[in-house]
C-alpha cells in the first residue's frame, strides 16, 4: 500500500485496539499506516482463524459478533495488516490483537433448540444442562445493524425438570440468527442458536430388486431445499451413509435379499440457507420375509429334533427316578397274611404303659394306756 520504493516495505496499521459494544459484539479499531502516498490502492486485511477479509482503505475499524460455542475458548486473536494490490501484491507485517471475554465463561452444556409448529406459527424451545450454578438466559437477533435488534430479551417462559432447564423463546421470525447469553454469578457465555427439528420418520418397502426408502417431509422445510442423510448397515458390512438432495420424498436403494438391514436418518437444509437440522432418528430394521420364513422352516425342525433327543437321553438316564419299580400287589398281600400274628405281637409290646405316680408313706403310732387326757368338767 506504500508507493515509495524503500526496502522497508509497506507500513502496518498503528495502535491496534478493541472495545466491547455488548456481550456479543466487539469493535476492533486502529490508525491509518504512515508513509502512504495519496492515490495508492490501499486495503486493510484482517484474519480470524483461516479466513481473510478485506476492508476499504477509508475504514479504520470493523465490528463482529464473537461467539465461542465452536472452541469453547474465552479469547480470539485477530491479525490486521496493510495490502497493496496491483501488478505486484505487497503486504505489511501483521499486527496481532488478542480479545478476551469481559467475564469468565459460565459452564453450560448440551444446548438444544427445537422449532415446533404451533397454531400455524413456530416457537423455539431451547433447553440445556447447567453444572452446579443458576443460569439466566437472554437473547437477541444477531448482528449490529440497529438498536432494536440489539436489545436483549429476557426468557419469559422458563421451565426445568430433573435433567434439563429450558425456555420458550418469543421471536417473530425464526429465520433470523439468534444470539443467546447465559449468565451466572461467576461469569457468562454466548452462543448462536442452532435450530433443530425432529428427525424424519423413515419407511422402508420393496420395489422390485430395490428397497424404496420414503420419509415424511418436515413442515418447516416445505419451502427450503433439503438434504436427507440415510446411514445403513447390512449383514456384517461396514456402515454406509448417503445424502439425497432430491425434491421428492423417496429414493431407491439396491437390495440384497439375503441380508438384514438397519437404517437411521436425519435431515438438514442445504448451504446458503438458515441452518436447520435434525439428529439421527431411531434405528429401523428390515429383512426379506421370504428369507425369514425359509430360515424359520429350517431352524425350527432342527431345534425340535435336538430337544426331543435331549429329552430321550434325560429320560433314559433318570428313568429310575421318573418311573420307579412298583412291586406286585399279590406279594404284598401274601406277606401281610403270613406275617399277621408276628406283627400283632410286635405291636402289643408297644402298648402304652403308664408311669407310676409317687405315693408318700404314712406312719401311724399307737396310743398307750398310760396316757390319759383329762376332760374338763
Amino acid at each position: 500500500m506504500v508507493c515509495h520504493c524503500k526496502a522497508e516495505g509497506l507500513p502496518p496499521p498503528r495502535n491496534l485496539s478493541y472495545r466491547w459494544i455488548d456481550a456479543f459484539t466487539v469493535n476492533v479499531f486502529w490508525q491509518e499506516p504512515r508513509g502512504l502516498r495519496a492515490g495508492d490502492i490501499k486495503h486493510i486485511k484482517y484474519r480470524h482463524g483461516l479466513e481473510d477479509n478485506f476492508l476499504q482503505c477509508t475504514w479504520r475499524n470493523f465490528t463482529v459478533d464473537l461467539l465461542t460455542e465452536e472452541k469453547g475458548s474465552g479469547s480470539w486473536t485477530y491479525l490486521v495488516w496493510t495490502v497493496r494490490t496491483g501488478d505486484i501484491l505487497e503486504e505489511s507485517t501483521k499486527m496481532s490483537k488478542t480479545i478476551k471475554t469481559m467475564k469468565p465463561r459460565a459452564q453450560v452444556k448440551d444446548i438444544k433448540c427445537f422449532v415446533n409448529p404451533k397454531n400455524e406459527i413456530y416457537e423455539m424451545n431451547c433447553s440445556w444442562v447447567q453444572e452446579n450454578q443458576a443460569l439466566t438466559l437472554s437473547y437477541r437477533v444477531c448482528g449490529h445493524t440497529n438498536e432494536t435488534d440489539m436489545a436483549l430479551k429476557m426468557c419469559e417462559r422458563p421451565y426445568s425438570d430433573a435433567m434439563r432447564n429450558g425456555c420458550y423463546l418469543n421471536t417473530d421470525d425464526i429465520t433470523k440468527d439468534i444470539c443467546m447469553l447465559f449468565k451466572s454469578e461467576a461469569g457468562q457465555s454466548t452462543f448462536k442458536l442452532a435450530r433443530m427439528i425432529d428427525p424424519p420418520k423413515l419407511s422402508i418397502g420393496e420395489d422390485g430388486d430395490n428397497l424404496k426408502l420414503s420419509w415424511t417431509r418436515p413442515k418447516i422445510l416445505k419451502e427450503h431445499s433439503r438434504i436427507f442423510t440415510v446411514c445403513y448397515k447390512k449383514c456384517s458390512d461396514a456402515e454406509v451413509c448417503l445424502n439425497f438432495t432430491t425434491k421428492g420424498e423417496s429414493m431407491p436403494l439396491p437390495y440384497d435379499k439375503s441380508c438384514r438391514y438397519e437404517f437411521w436418518s436425519s435431515v438438514r437444509t442445504s448451504a446458503y440457507i438458515t441452518p436447520i437440522f435434525s439428529e439421527f432418528g431411531q434405528v429401523v430394521s428390515y429383512e426379506n420375509k421370504d428369507v425369514t420364513l425359509t430360515v424359520v422352516a429350517i431352524v425350527v425342525p432342527i431345534i425340535l429334533s435336538v430337544c426331543i433327543l435331549l429329552s430321550c437321553y434325560c429320560f433314559r438316564r433318570h428313568s429310575s427316578i421318573l418311573c420307579p419299580v412298583i412291586p406286585d400287589p399279590s406279594v404284598i398281600f401274601k406277606e401281610m397274611m403270613m406275617n399277621g400274628n408276628k406283627e400283632l405281637k410286635t405291636t402289643t409290646g408297644n402298648l402304652y404303659t403308664p408311669v407310676p405316680e409317687p405315693v408318700e408313706s404314712c406312719k401311724i403310732d399307737s396310743v398307750t394306756d398310760s396316757v390319759i387326757v383329762p376332760l374338763n368338767s
